[in-house]
């Protein structure tokens, strides 16, 4: 098969804002070679996304993702392997390029799925897919009180874990440790908690180590994302100075290497890789190997549609002993609507990656059109990119 057209549609809730939820807009992408389609998704803003496609070439090192892709042969996973390694190359400068390529790739291990009719994950080189337990992936509060509801609500819908992430984490001590208290009362004292810090300690030590205490009283799994994600020494430095809560990161790794480097540098416990920026499926299944060769537990990032997470999941479904899975639950209309069908937990509280060709996912082509924004890219009066009119 030859790759015939990679579509983009850039799609967004009519108002976005600074909340950080990332399924206020998405950028689905869809691939088509020999009469078959896949469909993946960026997790990116997606314009720069788009424009890293088309742009004119810069020099010889930045060139347009489009020219790695289109015409080339799409037959089995040595070809998706070639092509990840050209993009890298072409376009090493083009620092856009990897979340451009990851809805690309991604779109290109579903498409092989329905071809050949059987899951990605299978052509992952997995015999068998284990359920995981969902986190329910939240924000916290505005106030302790409404942590504390949060946690309840999660609580009540039977998740037996939560996470909860970003401001008001970070304001002070004392509003932190008040967070914390009340996410652990409201998810009871058997829940799984976790916590995103968002970064919010760029890479200061101490301050987030003020929070230790705290965490270990309220028996906190993970502290996510205290630092910069490529401050390595920071996470080093903490990782040392923890005991049982672990620390945990990798959602800004845009390759492998990134994420390696916070295994063997960082020294987190856990290492969190989103397919829609890594660079796709494969790079996200090479850290899974690697983390499972150096002790560490794997586990998806996604905050977006059933498409990401299911795509999220594929990595890691057949590591038994990985068993917690992040699961968005106060997702945006757009990431609900994005999708005719959604992984839902079944009655023990799990969730299954689909036991269907590809991603297992179908996408809702009336939600390409409900939310599409109008875009058009023009250098000189020529067109390089405009919204696709019909799906």
């Amino acid at each position: 098969m030859k790759i015939d057209s990679v579509d983009f549609f850039y799609l967004a809730m009519p108002k976005v804002t600074t909340e950080a939820d990332g399924s206020q807009d998405a950028l689905v992408v869809r691939v088509s070679a020999g009469g078959h389609v896949g469909w993946g998704e960026c997790e990116a803003a997606p314009l720069p996304s788009i424009a890293a496609f088309v742009c004119p070439m810069s020099h010889g090192a930045c060139r347009p993702v489009a020219d790695s892709v289109l015409g080339e042969t799409l037959n089995g996973p040595d070809d998706i392997h070639r092509m990840t390694a050209t993009v890298a190359y072409n376009s090493m400068d083009l620092l856009q390029a990897a979340h451009t390529w990851s809805g690309i790739e991604m779109a290109m291990w579903d498409l092989l799925g329905h071809v050949r009719g059987v899951p990605t994950w299978k052509l992952l080189g997995y015999d068998a897919a284990y359920p995981k337990i969902p986190y329910a992936s939240v924000l916290f509060g505005t106030t302790p009180q409404g942590t504390l509801e949060r946690a309840r609500e999660m609580r009540g819908r039977g998740f037996r874990a939560a996470k909860f992430g970003w401001a008001p984490f970070g304001a002070s001590l004392e509003s932190d440790i008040a967070h914390l208290d009340a996410a652990r009362e409201g998810l009871g004292p058997d829940g799984i908690l976790l916590i995103d810090a968002g970064q919010i300690f760029n890479e200061d030590v101490e301050a987030a180590a003020l929070r230790l205490d705290a965490m270990e009283r309220n028996r906190v799994t993970f502290f996510e994302e205290p630092f910069h994600g490529s401050a390595y020494g920071a996470y080093g430095k903490l990782s040392a100075r923890v005991k049982t809560v672990k620390t945990a990161g990798g959602e800004a790794a845009h390759n492998r290497h990134m994420a390696e480097h916070l295994i063997d540098f960082g020294k987190v416990g856990y290492v969190q890789i989103d397919c829609g920026r890594i660079g796709g499926l494969w790079p996200a299944k090479q850290v899974a190997d690697y983390a499972v060769k150096r002790g560490v537990t794997y586990i998806n990032h996604t905050f977006t549609s059933n498409l990401a997470l299911s795509a999220s999941m594929q990595p890691f479904a057949g590591l038994k002993d990985h068993r917690i899975c992040e699961y968005p639950t106060t997702l945006k209309q757009l990431a609900v609507d994005l999708t005719r069908n959604h992984i839902v937990p079944d009655k023990n509280g799990e969730i299954h990656v689909p036991d269907a060709p590809g991603l297992g996912i179908e996408v809702n082509p009336a939600a390409l059109t409900q939310y599409a924004q109008d875009v058009e890219i023009k250098v000189n009066g020529k067109v390089l990119f405009q919204s696709v009119r019909s799906v």
